[in-house]
């Protein structure tokens, strides 16, 4: 991700010179050439448009390209099982372990792997593509939450598919509860956590569906949670549009 990082912040570097370098060019000799009548042969291009904002432009063009995905996976917490993409958006389930540490944050027992930033405020959304994937829990994990051995339960709420049934489980309801939806659901799930109401829902954004709420008073940092037991196919967090605005001065 370093190695990534600096590759784009070269590239922002390259492109900043070469919209100085445009821009100097532009206001030199192409300038004066379009400003003198003698030297003046048809319509003159509209130097505002393609020169005004000129740097704000080029980001605006980005959009298409840009990325934001609101959730990256922390692979120091990923069971070792599972294998996550390079770009920390995705995990799949091995087929063998992998040699990896065991270091106190990782899990070793249920095939889990955490976000890598928690939160303990606010309104927090990411949609989730789990394919066709026949075995998946999606939810939230407090920071407390012990990684080792079997007492993820003792600080989780998600909801989970198995045996063609929508699950659900809580500190609350030690135990995992079957859930009737109402509706169709498709291969995306939306997580939503709401730290200072109190909230976390799984929902279907595409049909439009919800599937479970739970109620909780939350207390600590929630981390999103992801657990993947079906290696037919990966669970991918799915990026959001980045979209560039204008705002006034506060």
């Amino acid at each position: 991700m370093k190695e990534k990082i600096e590759k784009v912040t070269r590239e922002i570097s390259s492109l900043s010179d070469t919209i100085r370098a445009i821009e100097d060019s532009m206001g030199t000799k192409d300038i004066r050439f379009l400003k003198d009548p003698e030297m003046l042969s048809g319509a003159l291009i509209n130097v505002a448009k393609h020169l005004g904002n000129l740097k704000f432009r080029v980001w605006e063009k980005m959009e298409d390209i840009a990325q934001y995905t609101p959730v990256i996976l922390d692979p120091s917490t990923a069971h070792p099982v599972l294998i996550l993409s390079e770009d920390l958006t995705s995990v799949r389930y091995g087929d063998e372990k992998q040699q990896v540490p065991d270091n106190p944050e990782r899990f070793d027992t249920y095939v889990c792997v955490l976000g890598s930033e928690g939160f303990n405020s606010g309104t927090h959304c990411w949609d989730v593509d789990v394919g066709d994937s026949t075995n998946w829990v999606l939810g939230v994990a407090t920071e407390s939450n012990q990684r080792k051995g079997k007492s993820l339960y003792e600080g989780l709420w998600g909801v989970g598919y198995c045996d063609g049934k929508y699950w659900s489980r809580s500190p609350e309801i030690q135990k995992w509860t079957t859930v009737t939806v109402k509706g169709k659901i498709s291969n995306v799930i939306r997580v939503e956590l709401d730290w200072d109401d109190g909230t976390v829902s799984l929902s279907d954004p595409l049909n439009n569906t919800l599937i479970h709420t739970f109620t909780h008073t939350f207390t600590e940092r929630m981390y999103p949670l992801l657990y993947n037991q079906c290696n037919l196919f990966p669970l991918r967090i799915l990026p959001v549009k980045c979209r560039v605005t204008v705002g006034e001065r506060g």
